[in-house]
C-alpha cells in the first residue's frame, strides 16, 4: 500500500513539528506549511490525501481558506481536519465550517490518529 500524503498548515513551528513527528511515525508522508497563502501552490504538486489545518493562521483566516478549498474543483474532494486552540461552540460552530473533522488544541496522539484514519476511509 502506498504511503498517504498529509499536508499540515500550522503557523506554530513547535506544533507543526509535533504533528509532523506523530504522522511520520505512522508512516505517512508529511509536508508542512506555516502560511495559508502558500497552500494552493503546494497542494497542486503535493496532492495530499488529507489536510490538517489550523483555524488561526497569520496571513489568512483558516475558515476562509477552508471555504476556498471546498469551492475549488481541484481540492474540494480532500478531507480537511481543522484544529484550533481557541475553539468553542459559539466561535466556530462546526456546521458553519464545512470541515470534515475538528480537533481542539491541546490534543492527544490517539485523537489525532483516530481522526486522520477516519478521514482516509
Amino acid at each position: 500500500m502506498a504511503k498517504k500524503n498529509i499536508l499540515v498548515v500550522e503557523d506554530n513551528h513547535a506544533i507543526l513539528d509535533v504533528i509532523t513527528l506523530i504522522l511520520e511515525s505512522e508512516a505517512f508522508n508529511v509536508a508542512g506549511l506555516n502560511k495559508g497563502a502558500e497552500f494552493f501552490n503546494r497542494v497542486e504538486s503535493y496532492k495530499p490525501d488529507v489536510i490538517v489545518m489550523d483555524i488561526m493562521l497569520p496571513d489568512i483566516d483558516g475558515r476562509m481558506l477552508l471555504k476556498q478549498i471546498k469551492e475549488t474543483p481541484a481540492t474540494c474532494h480532500i478531507p480537511v481536519l481543522m484544529i484550533s486552540a481557541r475553539y468553542n461552540e459559539n466561535n466556530y460552530p462546526l456546521d458553519n465550517l464545512h470541515a470534515d473533522g475538528f480537533m481542539a488544541k491541546p490534543f492527544n496522539i490517539d485523537e489525532l490518529m483516530d481522526k486522520v484514519y477516519a478521514l482516509l476511509k
